[in-house]
């Protein structure tokens, strides 16, 4: 089991649409479509930082919902062109981090 922390930057002025995009659009269909999203933060002291959590229990597993989710007709023609707008993709950081043996976050 891995985890992957994705960390975004919005767009100056766009944080919190950004937020309520990924809260009422990008979760609910990722989580649709069997992606486990551990968590959603914005970061306190920072304006444009937003980091989010997802779990996966191996490569394999990652793969299949990297495929239904990215090649799905709705990411593609619905969802996935309204992430220019409010979040700056050059800027993205994803790291894959694992539990250690006393995390409480499995």
């Amino acid at each position: 089991m891995f985890f992957e922390l994705r960390e975004y930057r919005t767009r100056p002025g766009q944080r919190e649409n950004w937020l309520k995009f990924m809260e009422e659009v990008v979760i609910p269909f990722q989580v649709s479509k069997g992606m486990i999203v551990v968590g959603s933060f914005v970061g306190e002291q920072e304006e444009d930082l937003y980091i989010w959590i997802r779990r996966f229990e191996s490569e394999e597993e990652r793969e299949r919902l990297y495929e239904a989710v990215y090649q799905s007709d709705e990411w593609k023609n619905e969802i996935g062109p309204r992430v220019p707008e409010m979040m700056d993709r050059e800027k993205i950081v994803v790291r894959r981090i694992v539990p250690g043996p006393r995390s409480i976050i499995r």
